[in-house]
């Protein structure tokens, strides 16, 4: 008997135990989950994981967790099962497509899947490819230029990965750095940018997270958590260090040289292999690349300060904190897109026709991250309802009782592995931020404990399979996701421990009395992350 037909065996022969649990306990369905607030909890994350990283296939591995979540929910009663899946208030997967942020955010990806099929179309790309290889000589120098670019559009994070991504593509195409490399320096430059910028919807999503009975400004506190947010800092100091010291190590060693014999993708992929190339055409300029791309970043920060009500007399900073980022995104992209329609016209580098078949191709190039996406955060709901977020509210609180001298690097790892499991930096920072500002209601302390709080949420975020920022990296860089996810990881990891070594520095400070000295643990974390990467050089002895 084959391996098909015993899983197939299987599936009936499970499918028949549900049927004769739902017949026979109707009432165990309308009880609260078994599981509820408990590690089991985070199971079907954990599964849908482990099942991407082992299989190489997201789309099941997700839809397998999100079903565990139903099944758990229900008490594995098949008819509520199918009704959490579908139609729960707060969790289902038609829930998920029904709320406004959810879909204005996949509207925007579409919307910039036309863009950049506009920009191809037109010629523009093409024509920033061919300047940048004139000016940018080297694969360091595409690598590095992609990193500045990162830092400059600081914004949000998914607009971050998709603009970037479609801008510096064609440029470490021609230099032949892998798509996973490119995706890893766009993910790197996307949330860990985002969290120490004062204007970001990241910055506006902490802001909203600290609870208005604590008498505490959340946007001051934002700020003060800047100089302390080891994981931003030491993961732009890793692609320094990564590009400066020329090696890879990991699986992105192995992508990195499939590169330089011309193989980018490593993993191919039907969808990565069907999309367009750019299109060569006489007259196109860099202009016509460049000019729509500021007039994005522009039209999204102006659109995002009117949702905040900076046209009706709020102050930026507070419109800034107080924005509907998916509201404003979607604005901004429809406002480039019919800048571009007029613009590219009037160049006469596109027609009116070749315009109207880049919409279908632009959507049609966003089909998978949508797919993923919408999985993921109906997998986050499933997490959700079954008391995730209670079950770590729960060990937070307990540990900061227990070792508050460590409580730094406790919320770090918590904040960390909380992120990983729901694949949401945002959802990590609404439950921590709380318990944090309940155990330090003020001072230095505070500060330094938020800090890591968002730190951790960022590094859990870049490990996460699950992540939509994770996602939106992959599809930035036209790379699998999967690809992406398994490079990354022990980079992410790497950064990850070497914080560790800095947030338990700053606990032995605050036990001796010596919290001023707290600032010395960024320096000192840099040189040990430089100290490591020298040690795992000198070991791979790989050199790219």
């Amino acid at each position: 008997m084959n391996k098909q037909r015993i899983f197939m065996l299987f599936l009936i022969v499970l499918i028949g135990i549900l049927a004769v649990i739902t017949f026979i306990s109707p009432d165990l369905a309308d009880a609260q989950s078994m599981v509820y607030a408990t590690p089991l909890a985070l199971l079907p994350s954990i599964i849908a994981i482990t099942l991407a990283l082992i299989t190489k296939e997201v789309y099941t591995s997700l839809f397998t967790g999100i079903i565990m979540g139903a099944l758990l929910h229900s008490n594995f009663n098949l008819e509520k099962m199918m009704n959490t899946f579908l139609f729960h208030e707060e969790g289902g997967m038609v829930y998920k497509l029904a709320d406004s942020w959810n879909v204005g955010i996949l509207i925007f990806l579409v919307l910039l899947g036309i863009l950049v099929s506009v920009l191809n179309r037109a010629g523009g790309s093409s024509a920033f490819g061919r300047w940048a290889t004139d000016h940018i000589k080297t694969r360091a120098g595409a690598q590095l230029a992609t990193m500045v670019l990162g830092v400059l559009i600081f914004v949000d994070d998914y607009f971050n990965c998709l603009t970037v991504g479609s801008v510096m593509r064609p440029v470490t195409d021609r230099h032949k750095v892998s798509r996973a490399k490119l995706s890893y320096i766009i993910d790197a430059t996307a949330a860990p940018v985002c969290i120490i910028a004062p204007i970001s919807s990241w910055a506006a999503a902490v802001t909203s997270s600290v609870p208005e009975d604590a008498n505490i400004n959340g946007f001051s506190v934002f700020l003060q958590t800047i100089p302390y947010n080891l994981y931003a800092f030491l993961t732009l100091a890793m692609i320094i260090a990564l590009v400066v010291m020329k090696f890879d190590f990991g699986p992105m060693s192995l992508h990195e040289q499939n590169a330089m014999k011309g193989d980018l993708l490593t993993v191919h992929t039907d969808i990565q292999n069907d999309q367009e190339e750019n299109v060569t055409k006489e007259g196109a300029k860099v202009i016509d690349l460049m000019l729509p791309v500021i007039v994005l970043i522009l039209s999204c920060i102006i659109c995002m300060v009117y949702t905040g009500g900076f046209f009706s007399g709020t102050d930026f900073i507070s419109a800034f904190a107080n924005s509907d980022a998916s509201q404003g995104l979607v604005l901004g992209g429809f406002i480039t897109l019919i800048f571009t329609f007029i613009y590219m016209l009037m160049r006469n580098v596109i027609t009116f026709k070749e315009f109207t078949e880049c919409i279908p191709e632009g959507f049609k190039a966003m089909i998978a991250p949508i797919l993923i996406l919408t999985m993921a955060w109906t997998l986050s709901g499933m997490t959700n309802l079954l008391g995730a977020r209670e079950f770590v509210a729960e060990l937070v609180q307990g540990s900061a009782a227990a070792f508050q001298g460590f409580l730094p690097v406790i919320i770090f790892l918590v904040a960390a592995f909380l992120a990983f499991a729901t694949g949401t930096s945002w959802g990590t920072f609404g439950i921590l931020i709380p318990i944090v500002i309940g155990v330090f209601p003020e001072g230095q302390m505070m500060v330094i404990s938020i800090s890591a709080c968002l730190a951790g949420a960022v590094a859990g975020d870049h490990c996460s399979p699950i992540s939509d920022t994770t996602i939106m990296a992959s599809a930035g860089g036209q790379c699998n996701h999967v690809s992406h996810v398994s490079t990354q990881l022990p980079y992410a990891i790497t950064v990850s421990a070497v914080c560790c070594v800095g947030y338990i520095l700053i606990g032995i400070l605050n036990a001796c009395g010596l919290m001023n000295l707290a600032l010395l643990s960024l320096p000192v974390s840099i040189v040990v992350l430089i100290s490591v990467l020298f040690v795992i050089r000198s070991k791979t002895k790989t050199e790219v």
